[in-house]
């Protein structure tokens, strides 16, 4: 297979090819079409100028003007009634006038030779060397008839601009090749170090270094690549974290369940500590059964948008409806629950917006101050609703917001001990909104609170 380097030099070179071969075809159309006829027409104003002068001039001997005209750039042909003709200048390559042609001149027809010239691929209207590609004019001299035949000497005139010509021809055809090989190598070099960058990346190596200094379209998808292999190296990173985050979060209660269980079993232990331990086991299975629910909901999520089943109902309703099922756990902390939750009717699917709900606001909850306070609002806004939740808890840091609606990120637990969690939720919240075209953003300062704010369209 054919590299690209090779591929773009062989394209290159054959577009010149090509375009040399379209740039002749059209000089020559222009030549048959317009500077042919003007051709003609200024050599036979120079040859009746020729007959002119000489039928004016009598006395004067006829070879030796002609050949003084000769000498300065024609190539001249003349013939008498009797047959008798003689060449001046350069000779004729080819001697092809037909004997009817010098019959019509002799008897004073001009013969446009230039002009009617076969019009052929190439331009031999203006190259041909051929008696018939001559002007044909009557001429007398001391009362003797002659025909003559005239045409520009070319290589006379153009020898000189022949080798000029022909040294640039080579010298731009030899330089452009060059150029382009050179060129080439310049453009190329970039997408083969793409292609190891790739081969880098396949393997497992993120670490790639390209040049992204390049102001052109090459630059630019050099800077989309590192963008990539950083974004794919992140990616990798929470892959590592996730498997490394899930069998923790996964191994953790089933030692605790397999430790408890051990203890049931021995008989020493009272009632009280066994009721202890049961309870204990109990609490670690609804957490295993919530994150294997967590888990699952995501993967739904993920794999296909058809989970979304969308209606219209009143979010005001649902949220206040949300609030009274959690009012003992407010009441159980010391809460203070403010909420301005007018009707307003949404399109949405209420069974997942319930679990954003639900998330929030086990949030406000968990991580507040005893003696804290929550806030809810309602707003809408246009074509849009705005939900908001409120908290004076503990607050985020600026690293932590980076990262709030990664899975299985937790903040800093040791600012809440006795807090715990799968590090699901909030991702669980971000992918449904998304998935209802809305967006979520949280604001946050550390020992003031956090303030999550939920865009969604009416309709």
């Amino acid at each position: 297979m054919k590299s690209l380097y090779t591929k773009f030099i062989v394209v290159t070179a054959g577009i010149m090819l090509l375009s040399g071969l379209l740039a002749f075809f059209i000089s020559n159309t222009y030549y048959q079409q317009r500077l042919k006829p003007y051709n003609d027409q200024k050599n036979t104003k120079i040859a009746l100028g020729v007959a002119a002068f000489v039928d004016e001039h009598p006395d004067m001997n006829l070879k030796e003007y002609l050949q003084n005209i000769s000498s300065v750039g024609y190539q001249i042909y003349l013939v008498d009634q009797a047959g008798n003709n003689v060449y001046f200048g350069a000779p004729f390559r080819v001697n092809n006038l037909s004997a009817s042609t010098k019959e019509q001149v002799l008897k004073g027809t001009l013969y446009h030779g230039i002009l009617y010239f076969p019009q052929e691929t190439f331009v031999t209207g203006f190259f041909a060397n051929e008696l018939k590609n001559t002007i044909g004019v009557p001429l007398v001299h001391n009362e003797k008839s002659y025909a003559l035949f005239l045409r520009p000497d070319i290589k006379l005139l153009f020898n000189e601009m022949h080798l000029l010509f022909g040294w640039l021809l080579a010298l731009t055809i030899a330089l452009s090749i060059l150029l382009v090989v050179f060129s080439t190598k310049y453009l190329v070099q970039p997408i083969s170090n793409l292609t190891a960058a790739t081969k880098s990346l396949s393997n497992g190596d993120f670490n790639v270094e390209l040049d992204v200094t390049r102001r052109d379209e090459l630059g630019e998808l050099s800077a989309s690549f590192l963008r990539m292999a950083r974004k794919l190296e992140q990616m990798d990173e929470m892959r590592k974290e996730f498997i490394s985050n899930i069998s923790h979060d996964i191994q953790s209660p089933l030692s605790n369940i397999k430790g408890y269980t051990n203890l049931i079993e021995n008989d020493s232990v009272s009632r009280e500590e066994r009721a202890s331990y049961i309870s204990i086991i109990n609490s670690e299975i609804k957490r295993l059964s919530t994150l294997t629910e967590q888990l699952l909901l995501l993967a739904s999520l993920d794999r296909n948008e058809d989970i979304v089943k969308k209606k219209s109902f009143n979010v005001g309703q649902q949220i206040k409806e949300l609030v009274q099922s959690y009012k003992w756990r407010i009441g159980e902390k010391g809460l203070m629950l403010s909420y301005s939750l007018p009707d307003i009717d949404i399109t949405g699917d209420p069974s997942l917006l319930n679990t954003v709900w639900d998330n929030l606001l086990t949030n406000a909850i968990k991580y507040n101050k005893p003696n804290g306070s929550i806030e809810i609002l309602i707003e809408q806004k246009g074509e849009s609703v705005v939900i908001t939740f409120k908290d004076t808890g503990v607050g985020l840091s600026s690293a932590e917001l980076e990262r709030i609606f990664d899975r299985f990120y937790r903040a800093d637990i040791t600012r809440s001990r006795t807090v715990e969690g799968t590090g699901l939720g909030l991702s669980i919240v971000a992918t449904i909104i998304k998935l209802h075209n809305g967006q979520v953003t949280v604001s946050s300062k550390e020992k003031e609170g956090t303030i999550f704010i939920v865009e969604l369209p009416l309709r």
